[in-house]
């Protein structure tokens, strides 16, 4: 006996095959959304996050939602030698951090911290827009890491004191100060004639408070958001060394990504990059007048002095011959003859 369907029924298995059809093109766009990780130490309201979680945002917008970039700041994807592990082995698929944290995998990563190299911003965007950063870059490339062409800015490191303000090189003779473990800043402060110790950022309010160091070092926006000026009065603008953050990834999985991905994450990072050095020129001049009304005495030395003191110390010497003569190069095209 053959079945003869009725129009009704006929419209009705029409309507059954046209959503067996449908149903499975929904489900395959919900499941071809690509979700990426990206972390950094900075904390949640830092413009290193902030510039970035807007990034991810327009990424999203960009590919018609189906890329979801996920921001963890604060480390809390793990402390920084954790991430750039993870990003290499592609647990994480996109981070920030110093270049000076990227030195044991590649040396030149941390060319930029070489003690007064940069005299200003201009020369600084100038060196890491161009041909010094592009060199750093292409490193990474070589241990599968993928760097933006725009890096964060991390800003210029100045010295705090609670008895006195540095002047001169004389001023931090026997000097104890702070510093990140970082072999390049624990050398430029002995050659100084400074008494350096690497102690973790956590220790150092206490460290501070309860004088087993003098002073520390870091950029303004970090002093103030620490509170150091509680146990700090003086603060010379060195600026003695800059440092940035790149931001960079697995090299494998961007580019395994689809291009038009691809194109999406390197415009609006790099969009995100030049907008975040903007904050940090704002907040640094905001910093320095909120430090000032609690009572922070700044200055501002010459840094000629402290240059000539590490090139007769043999410090310029000595990295450049760690870096090497290429990379050395092109960091004294825009900071002038070092050595």
């Amino acid at each position: 006996m053959t079945f003869a369907p009725t129009r009704r029924q006929f419209g009705t298995a029409l309507a059954t095959v046209g959503m067996a059809t449908a149903m499975p093109a929904r489900f395959a766009f919900a499941q071809s959304e690509i979700k990426l990780k990206y972390g950094t130490a900075f904390p949640a309201d830092h413009p290193g996050t902030l510039r970035i979680k807007e990034a991810a945002e327009a990424i999203r917008k960009d590919t018609g939602g189906k890329v979801d970039l996920q921001v963890y700041p604060t480390s809390q994807l793990g402390s920084e030698p954790d991430m750039i592990s993870q990003t290499r082995a592609g647990a994480i698929d996109i981070m920030s951090t110093a270049g000076t944290n990227l030195q044991t995998l590649v040396p030149t990563a941390g060319i930029n911290g070489v003690a007064f190299a940069f005299k200003d911003y201009d020369a600084v965007w100038a060196a890491m827009d161009g041909d010094l950063g592009l060199y750093v870059r292409s490193a990474l490339a070589k241990v599968n890491l993928y760097a933006y062409d725009k890096c964060l800015d991390n800003g210029y490191r100045n010295i705090t004191s609670a008895s006195k303000a540095i002047v001169t090189p004389a001023d931090l003779k026997g000097f104890k100060i702070r510093v990140p473990g970082i072999p390049l800043w624990i050398s430029m402060f002995k050659a100084l004639g400074a008494s350096p110790t690497a102690i973790p950022f956590g220790e150092l309010y206490s460290s501070l408070q309860t004088k087993v160091v003098d002073g520390q070092e870091n950029p303004l926006a970090l002093i103030q958001s620490a509170k150091l000026y509680e146990v700090q009065k003086f603060c010379s603008l060195t600026a003695h060394t800059w440092d940035g953050h790149f931001i960079f990834g697995n090299a494998k999985k961007l580019q395994a990504l689809p291009k038009e991905v691809q194109e999406s994450l390197s415009k609006n990072l790099n969009a995100a990059a030049l907008k975040q050095r903007e904050d940090i020129a704002r907040l640094n001049a905001d910093a320095q007048a909120q430090l000032a009304k609690l009572g922070v005495a700044f200055n501002k030395p010459d840094p000629a002095p402290f240059r000539e003191l590490l090139k007769s110390a043999g410090f310029y010497t000595e990295w450049k011959a760690k870096y090497g003569d290429e990379v050395w190069a092109k960091l004294e095209k825009y900071s002038g003859k070092l050595v």
